[in-house]
């Protein structure tokens, strides 16, 4: 179909039908969010600031959808129609936009829902009108930009929220300046890594928008984001496609939606969480045993000897840690799951005598495992060929860490083999938690196995949560209370997993930022008062920042070896200087439990409020985290220190609190609500009680 069948951008037919309704104003309103739009199909976005009406991002053609090579942008609005709804989600106000550009019809309906003013939920359809076949190639929804108002004197033009993927492990709220981009692929980006939360949140001082989607299972889009000038930033959601239409037929994007909000994205993973339980999403019931320390066996790799692991069970009780985690190198191989003989002669007896003797110790036993991958020397690569992912060239999808290849989760003889070893692992060796581990959990390939008999490849990447629902069904069927770990090794947690898994992880951090900002991020997505693992304190500067985990409601956790040399590397020996300060922090956690407190996200920005603050609200008391380092970039492992004031926000008015350092028993005085300030001199971290007079 050549171009000239299309509407040019400057073209516009001024005529406008309008359906018989209550309301045909091309706008929808919220208390939060006005949507306009025009007799172009394209929109204007707007958040209510106080009294007044704040435009984000002016008339643009927002949805787009390219046909035969051609991006098409501009479509005469011709009807506009009206109703209120009622649907799983709630009740709200649609409209549905109609519009023509040349033999193309595009439908545009918008919802806003009374239980969520700050979204406009869009589902855009684009049918064939024509006589002759059309090829549609790729759709753009929620296509905004911010401009870049910013003042002088911030650290960055524009902050983010980016879920994309990659074996960069890159952060995943990072600043957007001039030149920056990223693609924020949702499916494979790297072989094995790829996955996400279908979110993007863009934000200067005073708000910004996100946008992503709601479908029930993870989609292969992109939420890409950048800055090509100093002018604007933007983002939006993309999907590519090879639909070809005859005439008559329609094809329609996925719900997709636009949020404006007045900070940081915290608040908009929160709304987005409970938007998606809403539409249907159950997430776990949450156990106390949860919230417990964690010391994991990996100190000693994969060589571990189980005398190694029995021996330091003692220092494990002293130091007041409750979960023991027997990770990688019990199994013979990758995919097989069979107990090493070296380590376990006596097979499934040795493995339950081992867990017992963990519980007679007064702990719980938690296993690794990395479900999905198959080693090419396993055996069951030799007997079971046919559980293999295979690409579209069908050739096996490669795991980077274990050197090994996926088995397909939409296969159902690969749940079965899944669900018969988590049956033996709880059943027959007595676990009652699992870490499942590896970054190709997050996500998976397209399937082109035709032993598999898809109706569509992409059912491959849409079963990955019911892959991951049948193991945590298995597990808990044994254990109530089982503890679901996983971790994908750094990549952006993909949030349709969530619901089956007790327990998040900061996962391979490769900073101090990184566990703070993860724990923010999955509080919202999870719950605020979500177990989130702060991972090995191991691994992040200098082994020794607990301070990060404690401070953000995170659970402790340490891979130390003992004795001294005990283990494959000095810098996990638990030395006498180490015991002492492992000590020091483990009663801390055991005395505030922050974990189990609700994380307070709304009260600071943590793009542009400086010092980088944290609140976390248990009973009465406020417990604030100040944290000095979070300029200093990726992979910082020194000391930085803050002077200055710091504000205390979220008390209540009139009302005053006593100001405790509880990491130092040091009195600061104190101040009256709602917001009050004090001058500070601190390294790295100042750790504050309020609590109420």
């Amino acid at each position: 179909m050549s171009f000239t069948k299309y509407l040019g951008s400057g073209l516009l037919m001024a005529v406008l039908f309008v359906t018989g309704c209550r309301d045909t104003s091309p706008d929808l309103q919220t208390s939060a969010l006005k949507f306009e739009v025009n007799d172009r199909m394209h929109t204007k976005l707007s958040m209510k600031s106080g009294n007044e009406w704040n435009v984000l991002s002016d008339f643009t053609a927002s949805e787009q959808v390219v046909v035969d090579g051609v991006t098409l942008s501009d479509f005469n609005l011709t009807d506009i129609s009206q109703t209120r709804i009622n649907d799983n989600i709630g009740r709200g106000e649609q409209k549905v936009f109609t519009g023509i550009n040349g033999d193309l019809e595009k439908t545009l309906t918008v919802t806003v829902y009374d239980a969520f003013p700050s979204f406009a939920v869009t589902d855009v359809a684009y049918r064939n009108t024509g006589s002759s076949e059309v090829i549609v190639s790729k759709w753009m929804n929620n296509l905004y930009s911010l401009e870049n108002i910013t003042p002088d004197g911030y650290n960055s033009s524009f902050w983010s929220y980016q879920s994309g993927s990659s074996s960069r492990r890159a952060d995943w709220v990072l600043p957007v300046n001039t030149g920056f981009t990223q693609q924020n692929y949702m499916g494979q980006n790297n072989s094995d890594y790829g996955g996400g939360t279908p979110v993007s949140s863009l934000w200067r001082p005073d708000g910004g928008f996100a946008v992503g989607h709601i479908e029930p299972v993870p989609k292969l889009v992109s939420l890409p984001v950048q800055m090509t000038d100093d002018s604007s930033a933007s983002t939006h959601i993309e999907y590519e496609m090879n639909k070809r239409l005859s005439s008559g037929e329609r094809v329609r994007t996925f719900r997709t939606f636009v949020r404006v909000q007045s900070s940081d994205y915290f608040a908009t993973l929160v709304d987005f969480r409970n938007l998606m339980i809403a539409d249907g999403m159950v997430f776990p019931e949450i156990h106390e045993s949860a919230y417990e320390p964690q010391w994991c066996a990996w100190g000693y790799e994969r060589e571990f000897t189980m005398e190694q692991v029995y021996e330091t069970l003692p220092k494990v009780g002293d130091l007041d840690y409750h979960w023991v985690v027997l990770d990688d190198g019990w199994q013979t191989n990758v995919g097989d799951w069979e107990l090493h003989p070296d380590k376990y002669p006596a097979g499934d007896a040795d493995m339950a005598r081992f867990v017992n003797t963990v519980s007679e110790a007064g702990f719980r036993s938690k296993l690794w495992w990395a479900p999905l991958a198959m080693h090419p020397d396993s055996d069951v690569w030799e007997t079971n060929p046919e559980y293999l992912l295979l690409n579209e060239e069908g050739e096996p999808e490669f795991i980077t860490w274990w050197n090994a290849y996926y088995m397909c989760p939409a296969y159902q003889p690969v749940v079965d083999y899944h669900t018969d070893m988590v049956d033996r692992m709880f059943d027959v060796w007595g676990y009652e938690g699992l870490k499942l581990d590896g970054q190709h959990l997050n996500g998976a390939s397209a399937c082109h196995n035709p032993a598999h008999n898809h109706d569509r490849p992409e059912e491959s990447v849409e079963a990955m949560p019911t892959f991951f629902k049948a193991l945590f069904d298995t597990a808990t069927d044994h254990v109530h209370d089982a503890l679901m770990e996983i971790c994908p090794c750094g990549t952006a947690y993909a949030f349709h997993l969530m619901p089956y898994m007790t327990q998040g992880v900061s996962s391979d951090p490769t900073s101090s930022w990184q566990v703070r900002h993860k724990g923010r991020t999955l509080k919202a997505l999870m719950g605020r008062d979500t177990p989130f693992y702060g991972d090995h304190v191991e691994l992040s500067r200098n082994g020794t920042d607990f301070a990060s985990q404690i401070g953000i409601g995170a659970i402790i956790g340490t891979k130390f070896t003992w004795p001294v040399g005990a283990g494959p590397d000095p810098d996990t020996d638990l030395t006498p200087e180490r015991e002492e300060y492992w000590r020091k922090w483990s009663e801390v956690y055991q005395s505030t439990r922050l974990a189990e407190g609700e994380y307070i996200g709304e009260l600071y920005d943590i793009g542009f409020d400086r010092p980088e603050t944290h609140v976390i609200k248990k009973n009465e008391h406020l417990f604030f985290a100040f944290y000095s380092d979070q300029d200093q970039g990726r992979f910082h492992d020194e000391y930085s220190t803050y002077v200055g004031s710091v504000e205390f926000r979220g008390l209540q008015a009139g009302k005053s609190y006593r100001l405790y350092d509880y990491e130092n028993s040091i009195d600061y005085g104190t101040i009256t609500g709602p917001v009050a300030t004090i001058d500070v001199d601190f390294t790295n971290h100042l750790l504050i009680q309020a609590s109420p007079q």
